[in-house]
Parts: structure tokens; sequence; C-alpha cells
């Protein structure tokens, strides 16, 4: 679009340049959001959350150049609703995805169509809600659509550029309205973000119409999280913990029927998109919820959960030390990940074409079970880059830097994952450092740079620390029955036949290449834990002191005997704990499997660890 009077009408190419504008206006204001977002829930993502929906959209456009106005907004619809994330997120998609339903046979885009299109989008994001809000987006939005056609009947003769001058004009005064309209948004002093971040995509668009220009747009003016005292003092709602999502896809969704299944067991139920695909959002107790309801109405793929009670925790703040991230392939305990202030991306979990969320939709206890039941064995999968680049972005924005220690790459692709989320999180200062181990060795290393941030070092300094302690951090695994790493194919069928006929139970280790490879066996079937624990001991040097962590696979109660025997048998320990050992490695291992890390331990300078006794 140029700065020239009268914009008759919009074609594909106007709508991409003015839509690139709005969602770069607003990518630059994502903190902002972050730090206001108190509603639904005060969780400081609906930023990251609308960003990240937006860069798919920005994406989309970029390798979709259609002429025609209609399949434009057909892609920016499709993409909008693919990469939605949040409540903001995917009622923002069901207004694209209304304009997109309006648009798709039109070429060009007259004024009249353009009002006609907006009006549909802001209905489309209504019907979305099952309970819709006052004093929020989609007040915002509905205004803004009356706006457009008001302006419209009183001058039949205005250019589309003078509706979006009248729609953002009424937008603003509608936004600056949502604190009276929501009691939660006038007691913390903001305006509803969701809102904010519509009135900033227009602002980009009206912005550039003024311009004519992507590079010279007038700078960013947003307030600093700081000037914003209140917006991370409202309390969090306790009954739902997650905010979940994913996509479903169908030859006919029953969308009033799902709608109604979901609304009976959480809140904030969002459902965009059309009868072959939709995008479902919802707060609830417990993620797998929403995956089970789901699976009955199609194909579900984009699944993801977020901890609310954990964000919001750190909504509204600005934390002077780094984030630390792993994935699911660590095990924790819980207790500590949640003291140490350790975040997680969750490795997918396939049982045939069920996919669950590690830890998050499936327990490892769940798991043991369904290992038992399930007449196909499952398959692990890497978490897709966009998982890690929106928990990276969503962290760099209340964290100095962001630290992703991860499960080794040779065993894994989850790794390179990460490395290409961290490539693509624009603006967020983020590395990644190889663990080079697994399962509970992955764990103490996650532990250990927790309490290197909690010290005082910066992200650079914490690598160092970590790099120093992982030749001093060795992890060993127990495997009494080979059978499920045969159904996995790690494992021939002749080794366990063999391991059988000699009466040995294989054992593991974590090579320093981070490879896992058999490093001997035990002798006979009696006193497997004894055997075990004489072993770990004769590769101890007495001269240190060790935190251990022992893992098991459904079996805590050898579990519990193997750790109390370590420490009979290693004279310093300094801390010891159990974890639940989950599906990355459990999938081969199986149950009964133990696994042990010993991490000879320095603590770090001026170290502040919950741990310490």
């Amino acid at each position: 679009m140029n700065s020239v009077p009268g914009i008759a009408y919009v074609d594909g190419v106007r709508v991409r340049r003015a839509l690139s504008a709005g969602i770069r206006h607003v990518i630059a204001r994502q903190d902002h959001l972050n730090a206001i977002n108190v509603f639904p829930v005060p969780d400081g993502d609906t930023g990251t959350n609308i960003a990240f929906t937006l860069r798919a959209v920005l994406t989309a456009m970029a390798e979709n150049m259609q002429r025609d106005a209609g399949h434009m907004l057909e892609v920016v619809a499709s993409a909008a609703l693919d990469g939605a994330r949040g409540n903001s997120g995917a009622i923002l998609a069901q207004f694209f995805q209304g304009l997109g339903e309006k648009s798709r046979t039109l070429e060009e885009l007259s004024p009249a169509h353009f009002v006609e299109a907006v009006a549909h989008g802001a209905a489309s994001a209504r019907g979305a809600l099952s309970k819709p809000r006052e004093g929020t987006l989609l007040t915002v939005l509905t205004d803004f659509a009356a706006a457009l056609g008001a302006r419209l009947t009183a001058d039949p003769a205005a250019d589309i550029e003078r509706l979006l001058q009248a729609g953002l004009e009424r937008a603003q005064v509608s936004l600056a309205n949502t604190p009276n309209q929501l009691e939660v948004l006038k007691k913390a002093g903001v305006v509803d973000a969701g809102a904010q971040g519509f009135v900033d995509l227009i602002q980009g668009v009206v912005d550039f119409l003024a311009t004519g220009s992507l590079e010279n747009l007038p700078a960013d003016t947003e307030l600093p999280p700081a000037d914003i005292p209140h917006a991370g003092a409202i309390e969090m709602d306790t009954e739902y913990r997650y905010c979940t999502e994913c996509l479903i896809s169908g030859a006919d969704i029953d969308r009033a029927a799902l709608s109604a299944e979901l609304n009976a067991i959480g809140g904030s139920l969002v459902v965009a998109g059309g009868r072959q695909k939709l995008r479902v959002h919802i707060h609830l107790k417990t993620p797998d919820a929403l995956f089970r309801v789901a699976s009955r109405y199609g194909k579900l793929s984009g699944e993801k959960a977020d901890d609310m009670w954990r964000q919001a925790r750190i909504a509204g703040k600005q934390l002077a030390r780094p984030a630390i991230v792993t994935d699911s392939g660590a095990d924790i305990p819980e207790a500590l990940r949640e003291a140490l202030d350790i975040h997680m991306v969750p490795v997918r979990v396939h049982f045939g074409e069920h996919a669950y969320l590690d830890k998050l939709s499936l327990t490892p206890a769940e798991f043991y079970r369904m290992l038992g039941e399930h007449p196909e064995h499952p398959k692990t999968s890497q978490p897709p880059p966009g998982d890690f680049r929106r928990e990276f972005m969503f962290l760099a924005s209340h964290y100095e830097a962001v630290l992703y220690v991860g499960l080794t790459s040779r065993v894994s692709g989850t790794f390179q994952a990460a490395v290409s989320a961290a490539g693509r999180a624009e603006g967020a200062a983020v590395t990644a450092l190889d663990s080079k181990t697994v399962s509970c060795g992955q764990g103490l290393l996650a532990m250990y740079a927790a309490e290197c941030a909690q010290a005082g070092q910066d992200a650079a300094e914490i690598v160092k620390s970590v790099e120093a302690m992982m030749p001093r951090t060795r992890t060993w695994g127990m495997i009494p029955d080979l059978s499920h790493a045969v159904r996995g194919g790690r494992v021939p069928r002749s080794k366990k036949l063999l391991a059988e006929l000699l009466h040995v139970t294989p054992l593991l280790a974590a090579t320093p290449e981070g490879e896992v490879k058999s490093c001997g066996v035990l002798f006979g079937r009696q006193r497997l834990v004894d055997k075990f624990a004489r072993y770990l001991a004769r590769r101890a040097d007495f001269r240190e002191r060790y935190r251990l962590l022992v893992g098991h696979c459904a079996s805590p109660v050898e579990a519990e005997a193997l750790l109390k025997r370590l420490q009979e048998l290693i004279p310093a320990i300094e801390s010891a704990h159990l974890a639940e050992v989950g599906p990355a490695l459990g999938t081969h291992a199986g149950p009964g499997a133990l696994v042990v890390s010993m991490q000879a331990y320095t603590p770090p300078q001026h170290e502040r660890s919950p741990l310490r006794s």
C-alpha cells in the first residue's frame, strides 16, 4: 500500500504488506503484553502467545505470495489456526478464520467487502467462546468492527485507510474502558493484554499506511514492565493449573458436541476453526483430560500444556538470573525441580496413534501401566522446535538469559531441535548445552545449573561450571528384563536369550562422549540390588563427596533399598534422592530397571541451594 489518498481496494499483496507491518509492531511490544497479562489468568505469557501466533502468519505469508485477497486471507487464517497459542492467540485465529471465510471468493476487497469481512471475523471470534466476557479482546474486536460499519454508513465514499483510522480510534477507546468492565484489570491498573495486542496490530497497519514503508515505522513507545506495578500482584485462580491446547483434524467435526463435553471439565474454553480442523484451548486440572475427549473427534496434533501456576510465579517480574530449562528426558524429583525453578519441555510419547506429553499428560506411573497393557510398543519423539522456541521466548521475557541443559545428542534429536529453536528465538539470549548423558545424570546437571544461577552466576559462567561438572557426573543402569529393549528394536532377541541362559543381568553406562553402552553384567538373579550397589561403590572415589540420584522404572521398593545400601557403602554423601524414570529411558529399559547417577559434588560459589543441609 502506498501513502496516497483513496485506497479503494486491497488485494493479496496489500494484505501481506499491511499485516506484516502490524505483526512486526505487536512482536516489538510482546514483553509489554506479558507484563500486563492478568486475565483470564496472570501467567505473563499473552505477549509470547500472540507473537508466536502471528509469527506463524508472517512465515506463511512470505511463503505464499497470493495476489488474490481472498486466497491470502485463507493462508492467514490457516497459519493462525496452526500456530495459535493461548487464549488470545486462539481468538485471533478465529477472527482471521472469519475474515477468510467471508473473502475467499474475492480477488480484491472493496471498502464494503472489507467492513463485511471484519464484522464476520468479529462475530466468529465471539462464537468461538462458550462463555464470552466483556472487557476483553472480544469487546475490542466487536467495537472495532462496529466502528468500521458506522463510518462507512456515515461516509459511503470512505476509503479503507479512513475506515481503519476510525476503527483504530474506537478500538483505543474500547481498550481504555476494559478496566471498567473487568474488576481484575482495575485492581491491577492495566488494560486487557489480548485487547492491547489487537490494538497494537491495527496501530502497526495504520502507521504503515501513513508511511508507505515497512522500514520507517514510528519508534515503539511501549511502557517498560517497571511502570506497571500491580500487574504481577493478582492472585492466581487455583482451580485449573494447565493451559492446554491441541489441533483436531477430521472430515466433519461436531463442534457443538465437543464444546459441550469440554465445558463440563474445564474453563476458558476457545474452539476455533471449521469442520475439518479445530484449534482447542482450555484450562484444566490435568492436561490429559482434553486429549482423551478430543481424540474421539479426530486426529490430534500440536498438543501443548503450560503450567500456569509456575508461570504465574514469575509473571510481572524481571529476574536478574538465567532461566534453566531441560527436557523431560531428565529425571528429577518434582519437588526439587520446583524448588530449583527448573523449566521443562516435554518429549512426545506415542502409543499407536495417540501422542502424550511426557510427565504432563502422561505420568511415569501411567506410562508403565500402559506399557504392560497396550498391544503396541511405545515410541518417543523429540519435542517440535516450536515447543522449545515458545518456551525460550517466554522465559527470555522474564529472565536475563536462558540456558538449556539437554539430553545427549548421541541418542536423540531432542538437543538439535532445541538448538534450531534457539537460533530462531528472536531477541532471546539462549544457550544450549549438551549434557552428554541421560536420565538422572542429565537431571543432576540441570540441578547444578540451577544452583549456579541461584548463586549469581551468569549464563557463560554457568556453562563453564556445568561443563566442569560433566566428567564428575556418571550414570549407570541395571536392566533385569531385556524384553522391552527387544520389542523396541534396541537389543537383538538372541542377546536376551543368552542373558537368560547365563543368568546374568546387563548393566549400561553413559560414556563421556554421550553414548549409552553396555558396561558389564551382574551374575545370578538373586540379591541384585546389593550386587548393583557394590558394583557402584567400587567405582566411587572415597575422597569425594557425592550427590546421588536413584531412578526407578515402576520399582520404588527396590530403588529405596538401593539408595539405602549406597548410603551404607559410600561414606561421604552430600545429598541423595529418588526419582521416577520417564519414558525416554523407560521405553527400552522396562519396569524393574534401576538407574543411578553419582556426582562428585563441588558447591557453586556463594551457593544458596535448597538442597544444602
